[in-house]
This record gives C-alpha cells, structure tokens and sequence, in this order.
C-alpha cells in the first residue's frame, strides 16, 4: 500500500484530539512528514509527541520546503482557502476541513487551482463516512414517499466534552495581532458572500459555515437539494436557527444552536409514507461513539422497529481511509468542491430568508 508523506496545517483541539492520533493510527497509508502552527511552543511539543523533526510557523515555509505528498488543512477557516491554493499550485494533494472557505470567490479560486493543477481538493465531512449514514442513504427507498424531514444540531460547547475525555494544549505564544487579523479577514469574507449585513447575520452565517456545513452537506446527500428557504428565524445573536426547506412533496426543518449543556444532540429523521428513519450522531471529539440507524417500517400488518449499529470505527477514520484511496487511484472524492458551493449557496439563501423575515 502506498504510504503518502502528510504535512499537517494547524495543530489546533481537532487536529490534537482526533487528526493525529488517527494519522498516527494508520501508519500502513500515511507517514505525518512536517506539522505547522502559528505557536511555536504549539509546534515544538506536538513534534516531540508526534516524532516529527519538520517543523513550521509558516504554511509557506513547510510547503516550499518539499518532500510531501498531500496537505491536511486544519487550522482557522479563514485561512483555508490560502492554504489549500498554495498546496495546489505546488503539486500537493489537498484535505481541508469545512467549512473548505468563507466567501463564493474563494472557492472559484480553489476549484481554478485544482483544475490547473490536476490535483485533489477533498472536503473534510467526516458525518457523510460514517457506516450509518452510507446505509441510511442505501435504504432511504424503504421508507416510500417522503412525507416530512427534520434536521437537528443543538450542542454544547466542544469544549464542554473535550475537557472531560482529552488534554488540549491550548498555547499561550500566539503572535501579537493575529487574533484580530483574524477577526478582520473573517468579516472582509463574509462581506465578500453577503454584502452589508447586521453583523447578527454575520455571525448565524458563521454558525452556518461552521457546524451547519455538516447538517446540510449530510442533508443533501440523503434528500437532494431543496427548491428554495422558504422562511428563517434565527434569535440570541445569531446562535440559534430555524429554517423552513422546501422540497416541493415535503419540507425539511433544519433546527441549529450552541448552549451550555454537557451534550451532543444531532440527527437526520426521515418521516416516510410506510416507514420512519434517524441517523443519530453522538460527539465525534470522543473517539468511536457509535452513529447509530434507527428504522421503523410498516409492511401490511406488520411492524418493525431496528437500531443499527454498523460499525465501532469512528467516521474520521472512514473519511481519512477515503482520501487516501481517491489520492493514490486518482479517483474523484465525495465531498468536492463543487459540492461545497451547493452548501455555501444554501446558507446564503438561509441568511436571505432571515432578511426578508
């Protein structure tokens, strides 16, 4: 099997408690060649954990320096799109995290670079890999006529979870200004989607991009893209939203928000003439708690109710064993670029609905 040399942008709590000790874990597919971080202490430690002797501050500086394969970008989203170009136009193979960018030029710029350079750009979803949703796309048909759809992602703070089960280092050398640079360019790239908005709607766009990119990426893989947003609501400052999505025959209720609960409340329910379906999800920051399939169908006078539990392996893994397949066969990944437009799309239409609301 062909091992690909990895360098790794952003060493940050998902790349820490979940990336590379799945990287690590696979050491048949990939070999972490060079990590890089804006926290010097950050990349020191995670190179002596990690056994890495390339290390960066600099994303230019490790991709210049050669000897890799293919690039996970892992670090703040609105460096994304940079990152991933970059890695393009020097021949490296890309995985980037969703949300893959923050503004409609930003992905036009990315799919130029993949075109021109004849590489891969693979979107991070890890939910679409796990074996229960797979299946739950496979037997969708079971169900009969849909009927009516809810989608549900109302969780705690990450944080809340991953103080419990992991130790984060959370570095205290960050450079001076980078948070507010950050800051700045996330506003610049929203603007660049949305024009002039209240900044409450920048801020459920944010919501959107971050953990709504998930739901909705998962939601139209299962049912298609719906026609149109036919209303928005969304209150406490943009941490809470509901959405009305019409699909013509039925419509969809997306329902989202962030609290204080020590919980991890998401699915994909399903409500079909003859049958009911729910892909449950539990918290990926703890590794291998199962997504499981729930089943209920009605055939003449009988009734059957399953809870599917396909697999311990958690969609990470899935997702990670994907790319390095599309990568080495040169094969086209799920989740593409193209496919991320249909959801920076989605939640624009959602803030437009908020507008008009």
């Amino acid at each position: 099997m062909t091992k690909l040399r990895v360098g790794v942008i952003g060493l940050g709590e998902v790349a820490q408690v979940i990336h590379l000790p799945i990287l690590e874990s696979m050491p048949d597919r990939f070999e972490v060649a060079a990590i890089c971080d804006i926290s010097p202490g950050l990349v020191k430690r995670m190179g002596e954990r990690y056994r890495v002797a390339r290390g960066y501050t600099s994303f230019h500086e490790l991709i210049a320096a050669g000897g890799l394969d293919c690039v996970l970008v892992l670090n703040s989203d609105e460096y994304h799109a940079e990152c991933t170009i970059a890695a393009l136009d020097a021949g490296l193979d890309v995985l980037v995290e969703k949300p893959m960018c923050l503004s409609p030029r930003e992905a036009e710029e990315i799919i130029a670079a993949r075109d021109r350079s004849g590489r891969t750009v693979m979107v991070a979803y890890m939910r679409r890999f796990a074996p229960a949703f797979t299946e739950a796309v496979e037997r969708l048909p079971e169900l009969g006529e849909i009927r009516y759809v809810r989608v549900h992602d109302v969780i705690g703070e990450n944080r809340l979870i991953v103080d419990q089960t992991s130790h984060v280092d959370r570095p205290d050398d960050v450079p001076a200004g980078a948070v507010d640079e950050k800051w700045a360019r996330r506003s610049a790239l929203v603007k660049e989607a949305l024009g002039e908005v209240p900044q409450e709607l920048e801020w459920t766009y944010g919501l959107l991009c971050g953990l709504g990119s998930h739901d909705l990426s998962a939601m139209r893989e299962l049912l298609g893209r719906p026609q149109r947003v036919s209303a928005a609501k969304m209150w406490r400052s943009g941490g809470y939203l509901v959405a009305l999505l019409d699909y013509g025959d039925f419509v969809v209720t997306y329902e989202t928000g962030v609290d204080s609960q020590l919980r991890y409340d998401t699915y994909i329910e399903v409500y079909g003439g003859s049958g009911t379906m729910k892909v449950q999800y539990d918290t990926p920051y703890v590794r291998h708690f199962p997504t499981t399939l729930q089943l209920e169908l009605t055939d003449g006078d009988s009734y059957e109710r399953s809870v599917r539990r396909p697999h311990l392996k958690d969609p990470y893994t899935y997702e990670l064993e994907h790319f390095h397949e599309v990568v080495t066969s040169g094969g086209t990944p799920k989740t593409t670029p193209e496919d991320y437009v249909e959801d920076m799309e989605l939640f624009v239409e959602i803030i437009r609905a908020l507008e008009r609301s």
